[in-house]
């Protein structure tokens, strides 16, 4: 199925991890041209190597910051401005007793989650809509609606951003700017590699060991018992990408196997 996007130019945050560089990928195989950012050259060479000549600009930046967010517009603007954003740029955050996080703990996930979003939409959305077309879709998780006692900093960015997906789509969906979500639950990268590896150094088993135990006792909804796959991931985010979605605004499409038990996102 076209995605009708040739030329269209895609701005990818987050691009050196797994969904981020998968994302970045499927939109090239559809014409797409890519825009790259990360926090390390090394990250965004890989990246940009994966995913070949359709990748005509990278810049290393910290979303945190508002004059490298700036300066990051400024380098898209060079490419004549982002058509699309697919924001992925993110962490997990401490873990552990919510009463024991400290403030430093919450504001570091909240800046690096949810303002990092607000910054690059600030940034990018603008020439979107004078253009009269636009996608944004951002990177959000099964903890924004079914949150985790040990990662409520990372629970609190996530249903921050799930309520921003909506709040962003709602002046600026009928304005051509069409604002959606991915929602993925335990998909293979190396953010739940360290996790199960953790897991597996603490209960004296091995990686695979650790994953069945934590897909039966913390994902019992999961029915698909398996850690998802990026370009699962990376499917419905260029399906929101595109003009195959034209009617879908401000929803949050759920890649998580099952594990959001509720029927309501």
């Amino acid at each position: 199925m076209k995605l009708n996007i040739d030329g269209r130019l895609a701005v990818i945050s987050g691009a050196a991890g797994g969904i981020g560089m998968a994302t970045a990928q499927a939109l090239a195989e559809d014409g797409a041209r890519l825009f790259l950012t990360d926090t390390t050259q090394d990250g965004l060479d890989r990246a940009a190597e994966a995913v070949g000549p359709a990748v005509c600009g990278q810049k290393v930046a910290d979303l945190t910051d508002d004059a490298q967010v700036k300066a990051l517009a400024a380098s898209i603007a060079s490419h004549g401005g982002a058509d699309i954003l697919v924001h992925m740029a993110g962490i997990t955050g401490a873990k552990g007793d919510p009463l024991e996080m400290s403030y430093d703990d919450w504001f570091e996930c909240w800046n690096v989650n949810f303002m990092s979003a607000v910054r690059m939409t600030q940034a990018l959305v603008p020439p979107m809509v004078d253009k009269g077309w636009g996608r944004v879709v951002f990177t959000v998780s099964e903890n924004a609606v079914q949150p985790y006692p040990d990662e409520a900093v990372y629970n609190a960015s996530k249903a921050a951003l799930l309520s921003y997906t909506k709040a962003l789509s709602l002046p600026y969906g009928p304005r051509g700017v069409l604002v959606n979500a991915v929602m993925p639950a335990f998909i293979e990268s190396p953010m739940t590699d360290g996790m199960m590896e953790k897991r597996a150094e603490a209960k004296g088993v091995s990686r695979d060991e650790a994953i069945k135990g934590f897909l039966d006792e913390e994902r019992p909804y999961l029915s698909l018992k398996r850690r998802g796959r990026a370009e699962e991931v990376a499917a419905a985010a260029a399906l929101l990408c595109s003009d195959r979605a034209s009617f879908t605004n401000g929803s949050a499409w759920r890649v998580d196997g099952g594990a959001v038990a509720a029927i309501n996102t």
